[in-house]
């Protein structure tokens, strides 16, 4: 049996899935049952408050093995994780890097941080991320191959890289794109900020770039209150980016040498104490989320007109934000659904505006990008903390 779809239907649906003893439900808010109280307050008693402790050490350590990588490099947020991940691969001034307008605005600053130029791509709805196929047919008519890298024959300058979105947790299809960017010369870099204890075919996304970058922000599934790193299986690139994230200073008993351009990136014991704790939790987090997405995909299978977004048949996704798609013919009611859940003290939101539509970023290339236009659209986030 099938429901009429309205914002009041919705209201009730997602109501039925959440806790009816709160006066305000947020969109993900931390979750904090083990043993932060405990480790925060090590780090205060004895003093190891910054960027030097042994919990930034034990943080990188259960990262990487939690996520398969060789090495992981704990900085101050994703955004920073991200702007390094490109410096390491190679992006220059004035290189074009290719990623999707539909993704989260630091995906775009961190290329311009660079001096870089974003050129915005299309998504598909089977995974909210980057199109592999789509962006493949566009550069088989914008790019020119040359014995120095890939080249926009329109702009002239060099494409150096792609940044594909985890996008609300669920990972991008990663072998046709992994296959393109060897084609064209591209290096890869995932934006795995949202994808913690996310897998593509088996294996937890960040794995299929030379560098990627994760995020423990105060709304991530695991958080250090701010937080990120950057994750690779080279070890000569992890020595690096420990090194520039560090202010590239040369290591000595008590002069301040540096011998390039650096960041003060690094992130502090304090913060690196919280994700400890959070992180011995993170089974326990992964498999609540699952079940909430379960009870919300249940519910919203009898009303006609939407759906909840599940993840892709190769992926196993950690459901960071669930998502509701309504059908294009419903589209308009979006923004009613969204004062009246608000109003009535259930957090909702939109997808967030495309990279392409802000006043920075509305000159820069970008192709056919209609299917994010529509996505954009449609897209509601809907409670998912861990409850």
């Amino acid at each position: 049996m099938t429901n009429k779809i309205s914002p009041e239907s919705i209201l009730d649906a997602i109501k039925s899935c959440v806790p009816n003893d709160r006066d305000f439900i947020g969109l993900h808010e931390p979750h904090f049952s083990g043993n932060e109280w405990a480790y925060v307050k090590e780090c205060l008693d004895t003093g190891w408050v910054s960027s030097v402790g042994k919990f930034v050490d034990q943080f990188e350590e259960k990262l990487a093995e939690f996520t398969g990588v060789k090495r992981a490099v704990a900085v101050v947020n994703g955004t920073a994780a991200l702007h390094v991940c490109l410096k390491l691969v190679g992006v220059e001034a004035n290189d074009e890097v290719l990623l999707p307008t539909f993704t989260f605005i630091a995906t775009a600053n961190a290329i311009a941080y660079c001096g870089a130029i974003p050129h915005f791509v299309d998504s598909e709805e089977k995974t909210l991320g980057l199109d592999p196929l789509k962006l493949d047919l566009y550069l088989k008519d914008i790019a020119e191959i040359r014995p120095e890298g890939c080249f926009n024959k329109y702009t002239r300058r060099r494409i150096k890289a792609v940044v594909p979105m985890h996008t609300f947790g669920h990972p991008v299809d990663l072998d046709p794109l992994v296959e393109l960017c060897l084609r064209y010369h591209l290096e890869l870099v995932e934006d795995a900020a949202e994808s913690l204890g996310s897998y593509y075919k088996g294996r937890h996304t960040g794995n299929w770039g030379r560098v990627s970058a994760v995020s423990f922000n105060g709304n991530k599934i695991v958080t250090t209150g701010g937080g990120g790193a950057v994750l690779t299986n080279d070890h000569s690139l992890a020595k690096w980016a420990k090194h520039i994230t560090t202010t590239a200073k040369v290591p000595h008993k008590w002069e301040f040498y540096h011998d390039q351009i650096g960041y003060n990136y690094r992130l502090p014991n304090l913060n690196a104490a919280l994700g400890c704790a959070q992180f011995e939790q993170l089974p326990l987090f992964l498999q609540k989320k699952r079940a909430l997405a379960k009870r919300y995909q249940e519910v919203f299978k009898t009303i006609e007109g939407i759906r909840c977004f599940e993840e892709p048949e190769f992926a196993l996704s950690n459901y960071w934000l669930n998502v509701l798609l309504l059908n294009e013919e419903q589209a308009e009611m979006r923004d009613a659904l969204l004062e009246l859940t608000n109003n009535q003290g259930i957090m909702t939101r939109p997808a967030w505006t495309l990279m392409h539509k802000l006043p920075m970023y509305k000159e820069c290339p970008r192709m056919d990008v209609s299917k994010a236009e529509s996505i954009e659209k449609r897209l509601i986030n809907i409670p998912s903390s861990v409850f």
